[in-house]
């Protein structure tokens, strides 16, 4: 089945040999002021290929969630450098931030541990506005939402709110939203936390698919080791580093 609601996008400016989906180089990111102040990110340097799946292990607070957000483009890094889809994001975000707020809808997709579901929408609606948001030049205005929902197994809530859904039904309409837009790089932040062994087992290997079938490159935080044998590679954040796990 077709679980993709557009086409994998081209990398922005992207000439010659494809360039890594995700570039950092030796970033750091400071948190807080004056006595308050920590080094989220300390030095960390990692590249995603096109079509991989990496995950992210390690304790809380050493930093996993403050990666996705410089990853994502959601916090800007207090050095360092990185790099979307062949696209700098310092390049981007000295354009404005409506550029970057574009950027990030129509390449990224996000999996956040809250679910973030708008509470007026239903399911389908759900990926039925990010799709619409995200949309790129030439692409139709209508997406069906069902085979997204179906794929996360869904379609049978497709018409209920946040509100009547459990966590863990929240979490996988918020999979499900993540791939609305089709992205080159998609983050994903301790998508199993509600859900039980067999549905992990079902929506990582989900996030390996679209991985591997459609390109897309895929960095999930993660606490659950038992799900790490669907992915191609694991590195470990100690203290806001990163090193082999």
């Amino acid at each position: 089945m077709n679980t993709r609601a557009g086409t994998h996008p081209t990398p922005p400016d992207a000439t010659g040999p494809a360039a890594p989906a995700l570039v950092l180089a030796d970033v750091t990111l400071e948190v807080g002021d004056g006595d308050g102040k920590i080094r989220a990110l300390d030095g960390v340097s990692l590249e995603v290929a096109t079509g991989e799946f990496v995950a992210v292990i390690g304790p809380s607070g050493a930093g996993k969630s403050s990666l996705l957000a410089v990853a994502g483009a959601l916090a800007a890094p207090t050095s360092g450098h990185v790099e979307v889809l062949g696209q700098d994001l310092a390049s981007l975000r000295r354009r404005g931030q409506g550029q970057l707020a574009r950027f990030r809808r129509q390449h990224l997709g996000f999996v956040f541990q809250a679910g973030n579901l708008i509470p007026a929408l239903t399911a389908a609606d759900q990926l039925r506005l990010a799709h619409r948001l995200g949309r790129r030049r030439g692409e139709p205005r209508g997406s069906d939402p069902l085979p997204l929902l179906e794929a996360v197994g869904m379609d049978h809530r497709a018409t209920h709110r946040p509100g009547q859904l459990s966590g863990g039904e929240r979490q996988r309409v918020g999979i499900a939203r993540a791939l609305a837009n089709a992205p080159g790089l998609l983050l994903v932040d301790e998508p199993t936390a509600a859900l039980d062994r067999q549905r992990s087992h079902d929506i990582v290997a989900l996030l390996a698919a679209q991985a591997r079938e459609h390109g897309v490159a895929v960095v999930m935080v993660t606490h659950d080791h038992d799900i790490l044998t669907h992915v191609d590679r694991v590195t470990e954040m100690v203290d806001g580093r990163l090193q082999p796990a």
